[in-house]
């Protein structure tokens, strides 16, 4: 590239540079919009973790070329440019306006090269100056997808160059320009698909340039040798031999470009192309027109608009209508061009052939004259033919500039016309900062295009301000009464206002619009993938109400009747089935999208929560595990299998599921329920202190996170630090203040180590309030009577507790407790008492503290049981306050049982959580 640019003088490449850095400085304060965001934002082909091999296989925005709903835009080595940015600065659109721009400077420069062929140096500078800084390149250059332009006619001009030297002494052949052409043109053709349009460039030069012929002496020639009055000239002959390796490398590229779009053209709405799917002679004579009109932005580019689809343009309808007479004027015109280039010599038609080729040419495949394209009006494809028109302008000056009467006004227009350009870029680019910005510049100069008022909705609803959207979406629908697409609009932001009524009514509306089933008649009709999401969202809104379930149901069956490979529809189906409590049935619809399209990690994911719901926690964790293979950074994958791990209660498993947190908080370091499981985790392996330390860093996250602020204070409690327990229950309460068991646990602290028996009795009292047969805090209550020494109230309290749970052993043991020690003092009242009351009062004293014991021991058993644990015969047997010759249980096996109390308090408390999905 270096050596074919070796005459552009280092001055003229400086002044390029600077003349493109002056246009378009702005740009790279500009984000990624319009359809940057499905082909830099969504594309997932960008991330390092894609393989590179899916470049080669999706189309430009990132999908399979293999679906219908691809595009067929066969862009791989543009993409790759995307993932170097991507490598380097990740979504800082900076560095990739900055690549545009520098491609930008790269075709200015090599375009120059290419006007010295035709051009005199000074009118060569010219045309190059006027395509650095035409405004309708903004598109190109300031848009971050135009880069398939940019790269796309780097190698599109570097293979005509090198084509030009294809020509040697006496009319020799050279091939290895030829064959260094023919890989450009690949190249080319990998980054745009226009790149192949060169062959022809190449071609005409060959004929008309090369070897000086012109139309008459061609004619003339095949007339000769028809007759037999001649043969065929030796450099004809090699002219053919060149043109023919040029056209079998092309033929052999479009073969390769058909195989890779599968022979399947792009699916296209009739709201992207109307004149795709007019009838004749609309069809004809619109895209005729079309012709015109792009010209005419070459000319005078003062109404610059980003989308040009659906109600832009009105169709010509008729032969009598004024339009007509634009088109009429632009072929009559571009004719006398064509035969003044193709039929006189000399430099000036050579020069106007060139213009002309470079203006026809690349833009064929985006006429619609040979095939339907996905727009009607396209300013970043101009981007080439521009340089064609440069030429000819530049032409045209020198033209005029050489007559010494209009020299002074030539320059004059000129510099008039560089600058306003100039000016309007600049200016242009600022529209292109954001989708609001760019949208409603559009608006400005076209209001009859319901795709613009949708994205202006668009770009507001993103910005959360649902209101506004609501207008712009609505105005869209009176623009375009049968836009499906805007419909849906109206009906997702009313749901986001929280109008259910108005949003199904809208869903209903665009409904209505789809292909309907006519009774005894099957015909088929194309439906855009995009519009089969108004069953998808029409069934997500009622399916809200439990009574309209099945009728949720039948719409996504629907869905899935219109489009069988409708992967969307299963996964949505899938989800209401689990709510419908069919798991089996969510099963076979996951299992069917899985079959459309394996590599899904969200996929892996539901249906290891459908696995999960029929309690096969094995399968579960397998399908975890492949979610987790596709996408290592699966958040919920990796936190609900790192749950399911800590579930299954095998230690083995918690590494994994430790590691597995570790990476989830990394992921979602705002969010506290990693925290809280890691000390969970940490609760298990006996590991206090980094236990304490994940809690505390939950409850920073999240003050009121209830599960979080008990456990740690459950923590405190098992490892000898209850006065430490007592804040974080106090704010545990202020937050819950029915929490139960937070209330048992602070009265079993207050009870036992502050002896506030008064504030033990609240907690108890709060407890009954809330739950008057809660049979632990009345059985707690009994106690603080006990320790209240009220025995009669105590023998009540227990009366009333054992007929809330007359099975359980410990609550009769203590009543005949209560009862052995009223008998007891009655006793002693009738017998003569010591002088002192000494030992009497010794003997009262003892016996209450050893029914404190005991109840103090069951009180906490029985309340560590029913949090973490709910099979009682893990319930440890009691020690007997009467029965002395009872031996006590040695310092182990009480060890022992409170290891059982803690796991099991812990255990459920953790599925507390879950169920209440804190």
């Amino acid at each position: 590239l270096l050596e074919k640019m070796a005459d552009v003088s280092l001055k003229e490449a400086a002044l390029i540079v600077g003349v493109v850095a002056a246009c378009y400085w702005n740009s790279l304060f500009c984000g990624f919009v319009f359809d940057d965001v499905s082909a830099i934002l969504d594309n997932k082909d960008l991330h390092p973790s894609t393989p590179l091999k899916n470049l080669f296989q999706n189309d430009f925005w990132g999908t399979p070329m293999s679906e219908e709903r691809s595009h067929k835009s066969y862009r791989p080595l543009t993409v790759l440019t995307f993932r170097l940015n991507y490598l380097f600065s990740e979504l800082n659109a900076v560095s990739y306006h900055f690549l545009n721009l520098v491609f930008h400077v790269v075709v200015c420069i090599v375009f120059l090269k290419v006007c010295k062929l035709f051009l005199d140096n000074r009118s060569s500078v010219v045309a190059s100056l006027l395509f650095a800084v035409h405004p309708i390149h903004t598109e190109a250059v300031t848009g971050v997808v135009g880069r398939a332009e940019l790269l796309s006619s780097i190698f599109f001009l570097a293979a005509f160059l090198s084509y030009t030297k294809s020509k040697g002494p006496d009319n020799t052949i050279v091939w290895t320009p030829i064959a260094v052409t023919v890989f450009l043109v690949a190249v080319a053709t990998l980054c745009k698909e226009q790149g192949i349009t060169v062959v022809g460039i190449c071609c005409v030069y060959e004929v008309f340039i090369a070897q000086g012929y012109t139309l008459p002496a061609l004619l003339d020639t095949a007339l000769q040798i028809l007759r037999g009055k001649g043969s065929i000239p030796f450099s004809m002959l090699q002219t053919l031999l060149k043109l023919i390796v040029l056209m079998f490398s092309t033929l052999l590229l479009v073969v390769v470009r058909v195989q890779v779009i599968q022979s399947q053209l792009p699916v296209f709405t009739r709201f992207d192309n109307p004149a795709a799917v007019s009838p004749s002679p609309a069809r004809q004579l619109t895209f005729n027109y079309l012709l015109p009109v792009n010209a005419w932005l070459l000319l005078n580019p003062s109404e610059l608009c980003c989308d040009w689809t659906m109600g832009t343009i009105p169709l010509v309808e008729s032969l009598l209508d004024v339009r007509n007479v634009a088109t009429l004027t632009f072929f009559c015109f571009l004719g006398s061009l064509m035969v003044f280039s193709l039929r006189y010599p000399g430099d000036s038609s050579k020069t106007v052939l060139m213009a002309l080729c470079l203006i026809v040419l690349p833009f064929i495949p985006a006429s619609n004259l040979f095939f339907p394209v996905g727009f009607v009006v396209a300013e970043r494809v101009l981007y080439v033919p521009s340089m064609g028109f440069c030429i000819l302008v530049a032409h045209g000056w020198k033209k005029l500039s050489n007559k010494s009467v209009l020299r002074k006004i030539s320059w004059v227009c000129l510099a008039a016309v560089l600058f306003t350009h100039a000016l309007k870029t600049l200016h242009r680019n600022w529209d292109w900062e954001s989708e609001y910005t760019l949208f409603m510049s559009a608006l400005k100069v076209n209001k009859n295009n319901a795709k613009l008022w949708n994205n202006v909705g668009h770009a507001l609803e993103n910005e959360k301000n649902f209101e506004r959207a609501l207008q712009f979406f609505i105005q869209a629908t009176q623009v375009q009464p049968d836009d499906i697409g805007a419909h849906m609009n109206v009906g997702r932001t009313y749901k986001n206002l929280n109008k259910t009524k108005e949003a199904e009514e809208s869903y209903m509306i665009a409904k209505s619009l789809m292909p309907q089933i006519i009774p005894g008649k099957k015909y088929a009709a194309r439906v855009a993938p995009n519009h089969l999401n108004v069953y998808i969202n029409l069934a997500n809104l009622i399916r809200a109400n439990e009574s309209r379930l099945e009728e949720a149901d039948q719409l996504y069956r629907q869905a899935i009747s219109m489009r069988p490979d409708f992967k969307q529809a299963y996964i949505s189906r899938g989800e209401l089935l689990l709510k419908m409590n069919k798991p089996l049935k969510a099963k076979e619809a996951y299992l069917r999208a899985l079959e459309l399209d394996r590599t899904n990690a969200d996929l892996w994911y539901n249906l290891a929560i459908v696995y999960i719901e029929l309690k096969d926690p094995t399968e579960a964790l397998k399908n975890f595990n492949r979610a987790l293979e596709l996408n290592p950074t699966h958040k919920l994958a990796l936190f609900n299998s790192a749950l399911l791990m800590q579930e299954s209660g095998d230690a083995r498993l918690r590494p994994e599921a430790k590691q597995r947190l570790l990476h989830y908080v990394k992921e979602e370091p705002q969010d506290s329920n990693g925290y809280f499981n890691l000390g969970m985790l940490a609760m298990d392996d006996k590991k206090d202190m980094e236990a304490e330390a994940w809690m505390k860093k939950a409850i920073r996250l999240q003050p009121n996170f209830r599960s979080a602020l008990f456990n740690l204070a459950l923590l405190y409690s098992q490892t000898g630090k209850e006065l430490m327990a007592l804040p974080v229950l106090e704010d545990l309460l202020r937050y819950y203040p029915d929490h139960t068991k937070g209330l048992i646990l602070k009265g079993d602290i207050l009870m036992n180590q502050k002896k506030d028996i008064v504030g033990a009795k609240m907690c108890f009292e709060k407890i009954l309030e809330l739950d008057p047969n809660n049979v632990q805090g009345k059985h707690n209550l009994c106690v603080v009577y006990f320790e209240e020494r009220d025995l009669i109230k105590a023998e009540k309290c227990l009366v009333e507790t054992l007929a809330l749970a007359p099975h359980e052993e410990y609550i009769q043991r203590h009543l005949n407790i209560v009862r052995s020690k009223i008998a007891s003092l009655g006793a002693m009242e009738q017998s003569s008492l010591p002088s002192d009351g000494t030992a009497a009062t010794e003997a009262k004293k003892t016996s209450f503290q050893n029914l404190k014991e005991a109840k103090s021991e069951k009180t906490t058993t029985q309340s560590t049981a029913d949090n973490k644990e709910h099979s009682k015969n893990k319930k440890p047997t009691e020690k007997s306050s009467v029965d002395k010759e009872t031996p006590k249980k040695s310092t182990k096996e009480i060890k022992d049982i409170e290891k059982k109390r803690v796991a099991a308090l812990k255990r459920l408390e953790e599925i507390e959580r879950i169920l209440n999905g804190e």
